[in-house]
């Protein structure tokens, strides 16, 4: 079904136990990958590990420390000889309109989606330089252009990863390292299985998106490896919107649930 694209192409995919990074790590390796899977769920990781075969390796990793990310990267070169490509997918949030927001929950959600990025950026770029290049794609969100409700933290992270895409593009360019971004709209995964679980707050939703549904992690996959591959070989600090045209209409008024 799937090229043979990726052969003998070693990437990172962080997030990779669950939702997205799990399809991207999927798609990898259906067209000839060899994938390194960093995630906190050591439990998945190994069932991954069985499931996968021999071109996967799981690492238990916490992407906000930057010593577990550089080993991240050694260990992939230890294991598969090196690194051509990167998916930094990690993320989550913990909500809360901006006056009751707490501290803590602002530095889980900022230092998870975007100083996670960017450890894993700068790790994987540095072994990326060594080897002549290579190509990096961060997921930021629909979010990083429209506001949510008690998401201040997670839009404000996601707009970071944004800029911090265009940063790097603009930096990396002179190794050969292309950095690109997508940009999810509304995605069914076990991180928004409480949203869609309402149907008030499904139909909130899928008033505003033209397409009517939301996305399956699987229909992330052909954007985000498209920026990965070849067939992007001029394409470098682009933001690519994968939304189902939601951008076109904003967000729902979610207030009513907080």
């Amino acid at each position: 079904m799937f090229s043979n694209r990726f052969k003998d192409k070693v990437a990172i995919v962080t997030g990779a136990a669950s939702g997205v990074g799990y399809a991207i790590t999927n798609r990898l390796l259906q067209e000839g990958a060899s994938v390194v899977g960093a995630d906190l769920n050591q439990e998945r990781l190994n069932a991954l590990q069985s499931e996968l075969g021999d071109r996967f390796l799981g690492v238990q990793t916490n992407v906000t420390q930057e010593d577990q990310i550089a080993e991240l990267v050694e260990a992939t070169v230890r294991k598969f000889g090196g690194l051509h490509i990167a998916f930094n997918v990690a993320g989550a949030s913990k909500a809360g309109i901006i006056k009751n927001l707490s501290e803590a929950d602002w530095d889980f959600t900022v230092d998870l989606c975007l100083k996670g990025v960017f450890l894993s950026m700068k790790h994987e770029a540095l072994q990326m330089a060594k080897q002549g290049g290579g190509a990096i794609v961060n997921v930021a969100s629909l979010n990083a252009h429209v506001p949510m409700y008690a998401g201040a933290a997670y839009s404000s992270a996601k707009a970071g990863v944004e800029m911090l895409t265009k940063n790097g593009a603009l930096e990396m360019a002179r190794d050969g390292i292309r950095v690109n971004a997508i940009l999810p709209g509304l995605i069914e995964t076990p991180l928004t299985a409480g949203l869609l679980a309402s149907p008030d707050i499904q139909a909130a939703y899928l008033e505003r998106i033209p397409m009517k549904r939301a996305a399956k992690p699987e229909e992330m996959t052909g954007p985000a490896l498209f920026l990965a591959s070849d067939d992007a070989g001029y394409v470098n600090g682009a933001s690519l919107l994968v939304d189902g045209a939601w951008a076109t209409s904003g967000y729902p008024d979610l207030s009513r649930w907080f």
